[in-house]
């Protein structure tokens, strides 16, 4: 029996972990980033990097893909950088692949919106992003969704395992302040994947899937609560307070993707800090 074949351009921690779970279900998968012995074996190494397209010359040699998955991480917090991850990026993917794939995802941010004043936000919302890298990253949405079959999947903000600066704030005994009342949104890196996995399982099945879905745990949370609890559970003193703005203060709503079946492996903060559902 054929298996469906993905290819993971941008084959970091998400895209790993991502790998893994589409290879458990039968699909044969290939990694594609600039260093490549972190990857496992199970996944077919593909040396290159995504802004220097003379280093992608091995795309054209891949079988027909079914899938791939564009899950880049940007090389700095600058528009250059931006600009060159994820439009110049994506766009020499695309051409140096001989056919395009069937569908193709591409994981985006919640950065593509503005909204700052604890407003709830969807994939319907404006996007009007205040910041020179949001604007990017709308761009590049634009540029993939031009593809035929193609989805934009809106990531929160990211945590798990190597992901620690929040503790790591925490374990200095600082912690953001209540006032003004900052909200946050995250997802597990492990929902990450298995979102990701479940919309190709879906699009496996023949069903049709929207162009545009936004993922993020159940619980929108002020910063300063989560920083709080993070300091009980640890049994660390509060010595201060430090301001922490991360993005826009907006709350994430995420029925369209939970419409869809899937069962989020940390609903909230708490779920996802105390028992990550590692797949490594």
């Amino acid at each position: 029996m054929r298996k469906p074949k993905v290819l993971i351009a941008g084959c970091g921690d998400v895209g790993t972990a991502l790998g893994l779970l589409l290879i458990d279900q039968g699909y044969e998968v290939y990694g594609l980033r600039r260093t490549i012995n972190q990857l496992p074996d199970s996944i077919h190494a593909i040396k290159g990097d995504l802004i220097d397209k003379s280093s992608l010359s091995a795309l054209a040699d891949l079988p027909v893909l079914d899938y791939l998955v564009y899950s880049a991480a940007g090389g700095g917090r600058g528009a250059a950088a931006y600009q060159g991850t994820y439009i110049d990026g994506f766009s020499n993917v695309m051409q140096s692949l001989t056919h395009a794939p069937k569908h193709t995802f591409f994981t985006s941010s919640t950065s593509v919106y503005g909204q700052s004043n604890g407003e709830w936000v969807d994939e319907t919302s404006p996007t009007e992003p205040n910041s020179e890298t949001g604007k990017i990253m709308v761009a590049a949405e634009q540029q993939v969704l031009t593809q035929r079959n193609s989805t934009v999947v809106r990531f929160s903000g990211i945590y798990g395992p190597g992901r620690d600066h929040l503790i790591r704030t925490v374990n200095e005994g600082i912690i953001a302040p209540p006032e003004p009342v900052h909200y946050s949104n995250r997802i597990h890196r492990d929902d990450c994947a298995g979102v990701l996995a479940h919309l190709i399982g879906l699009v496996e099945q023949g069903q049709a899937i929207e162009p545009i879905y936004l993922a993020s745990d159940d619980a929108p949370t002020p910063i300063h609560e989560v920083m709080k609890w993070l300091a009980q559970q640890r049994g660390i003193e509060i010595k201060g307070y430090k301001e922490i703005r991360r993005g826009g203060s907006k709350r994430c709503r995420n029925e369209k993707l939970k419409r869809l079946s899937y069962q989020l492996k940390a609903p909230s903060f708490v779920d996802g800090y105390v028992e990550p559902q590692s797949h490594r």
